[in-house]
């Protein structure tokens, strides 16, 4: 039986430098580097919440089967942006939906893609 949804796996050639991407530019915590020399990490918000798993593709021989599109929410997307391009990131500025939030989308060094949301989808 399923009972909860532990996160999402991502495959990386650098796995060190795609946590230190989250952490450092995005401001993610790393919650543990496991299995020594960043074979693999989550990174996320609290460790007994879902995160985000980052995974050596040499070591453990797997790739990322899909697009993955990771979302995470914003109290102030305006200031998110502003701060997020002081860090180097290029991106472009948020956009109001037609739902009425605002979204801003970017990928990661790997390509995965990254929305940042401000506003639910539903209420």
């Amino acid at each position: 039986m399923i009972t909860s949804f532990e996160g999402i796996n991502i495959y990386t050639e650098d796995t060190a430098a795609l946590a230190a991407f989250y952490s450092e530019v995005l401001g993610i915590s790393v919650l543990f580097e496991g299995y020594g020399n960043f074979d693999g990490a989550k990174i996320g918000f609290n460790v007994n919440q879902p995160g985000i798993m980052i995974w050596d593709a040499n070591k453990w021989n797997k790739l990322t089967t899909g697009v993955v599109n990771l979302v995470f929410s914003c109290s102030n997307l305006d200031d998110t942006y502003e701060m997020l391009k002081a860090r180097g990131l290029d991106c472009n500025p948020p956009v109001t939906m037609e739902y009425g939030g605002k979204e801003m989308n970017f990928n990661d060094p790997d390509g995965n893609n990254i929305t940042l949301l401000q506003g639910a989808y539903v209420e």
